[in-house]
């Protein structure tokens, strides 16, 4: 009986060691996994429209990053004013786990730049025909810093409550100022439904600039009429562009227009 007993209890301590051994190993894989929860991980790619647009604006460059494997969030940018539109993406970025390259169209550009508290899962900056405007400096001025901007000619104020005018681009006027190389039936349906930016959004002064931390891709669109080529590119060489893409004709609306072109370099900055 002593001998039985004495056997049970050996076969007993040796299976108590292997469970023992095997609860050590799973947590030692599970302080791995979770001290790089993001290796390997593909980026999410958050999209920032601009004034007179939406998040139906990226369509075509959404519809090309899902295909290549990419999960792609188009924010929606309220266009009340840069800290509180920055405010907002920080905000949203909060529920995105994992790393995040950050994507901006004209005034979204600006809006990525003040991107503040959600910074450091930020891998990369992608502006789209956008504005990178240092601190203290606003969107109105960097667009009026080289000429062939045409846009002001073209806006139809309306007045708001605090004294401040929501501004939209004549319906009329649209297709030729912000999306000429866009067919017109297309175009049509994107004047009906821009969203107006706030005139003091785009004369607010920015924050301290993000691209100066965070590596920049920039894509110029060459027959721009918001934002003049000339001043995409001194934005873009400022901010030490990691890859500079000019598409030749292209309008303001270059990610309608051209989106393989957009997701293309949008893929580069994702690495």
């Amino acid at each position: 009986m002593h001998t039985l007993t004495h056997r049970v209890t050996a076969r007993v301590t040796a299976l108590l060691a292997v469970l023992v051994a095997v609860v050590v190993a799973g947590l030692g894989a599970s302080t791995a996994v979770a001290a790089h929860p993001t290796a390997g991980q593909k980026p999410t790619i958050v999209l920032v429209h601009g004034a007179f647009a939406d998040g139906s604006s990226w369509t075509p460059v959404i519809e090309r990053l899902q295909r290549q494997g990419f999960t792609a969030v188009a924010v929606a940018n309220p266009l009340r004013g840069v800290r509180a539109d920055a405010d907002a993406l920080d905000a949203r970025l909060a529920g995105i786990d994992g790393p995040v390259v950050l994507v901006g169209h004209s005034y979204g550009g600006a809006v990525i730049t003040n991107v503040k508290a959600r910074a450091p899962k930020v891998k990369a900056l992608v502006y789209v025909a956008a504005f990178a405007p240092a601190e203290g400096e606003a969107a109105a001025q960097l667009a009026a810093k080289y000429p062939g901007s045409t846009l002001g000619e073209t806006l139809a104020p309306v007045p708001l409550p605090d004294g401040s005018q929501d501004l939209y681009i004549k319906p009329s006027l649209f297709r030729q100022q912000f999306a000429a190389d866009v067919p017109a039936r297309e175009t049509a349906v994107m004047a009906s439904t821009q969203r107006p930016v706030r005139d003091a959004a785009l004369g607010e002064a920015s924050g301290a600039p993000s691209w100066t931390s965070i590596p920049s891709w920039f894509l110029l669109a060459g027959a721009d009429k918001n934002i003049p080529p000339r001043a995409q590119e001194f934005m873009a060489d400022r901010a030490g562009s990691r890859a500079t893409v000019t598409v030749e004709g292209a309008s303001h609306a270059v990610a309608v227009s051209r989106p393989d072109a957009v997701v293309k370099l949008i893929a580069r900055a994702a690495g």
